[in-house]
């Protein structure tokens, strides 16, 4: 099947000019209108000139090459050497691992608050311990009463 569908392919594809390559040539326009005589002369340095800036610069593919964009979020990855890294410096803490040490140290110093009785849940947890400790006294004096009432009734018959 052809490019472009049952209908074909209309036309050719865009060629887009280098915009310093048009820079090139409006100048050499302009001297050409200036000096008549100069026309063979500029014609060839303009052809030596292309064929060494090309061989210079990378081939860039689209649209990249035709216009020149400051892209203030593409950061190019530029690698380290070994020589250059600084290790004694202190290194950053992203967010989430600041957040992840607070949370331990905060952690850590209410469980040592807690240990002393100092918060709330601890005291609640005391006040409740106290109340299971007095309920298994009560409940453990009450077994002794029931066998020593056990032991009498028996020793009677």
């Amino acid at each position: 099947m052809p490019r472009g569908g049952k209908r074909g392919h209309k036309g050719r594809g865009k060629q887009f000019s280098n915009p310093e390559e048009i820079d090139r040539q409006m100048k050499a326009q302009k001297e050409l209108d200036e000096n008549p005589g100069a026309e063979k002369v500029d014609s060839a340095d303009s052809e030596e000139e292309s064929s060494s800036d090309d061989d210079t610069e990378r081939k860039r593919s689209g649209v990249e090459g035709l216009i020149e964009i400051e892209n203030p979020n593409r950061v190019s990855q530029k690698s380290k050497k070994v020589t250059e890294l600084d290790v004694s410096a202190p290194r950053e803490l992203s967010r989430r691992e600041r957040e992840e040490i607070e949370k331990q140290k905060s952690k850590e110093r209410y469980m040592k608050l807690h240990l002393e009785g100092k918060t709330d849940q601890a005291r609640a947890d005391l006040a409740r311990l106290a109340i299971i400790k007095k309920q298994r006294e009560d409940a453990a004096k009450k077994r002794d009463e029931l066998r020593k009432d056990a032991e009498e009734s028996k020793a009677k018959r």
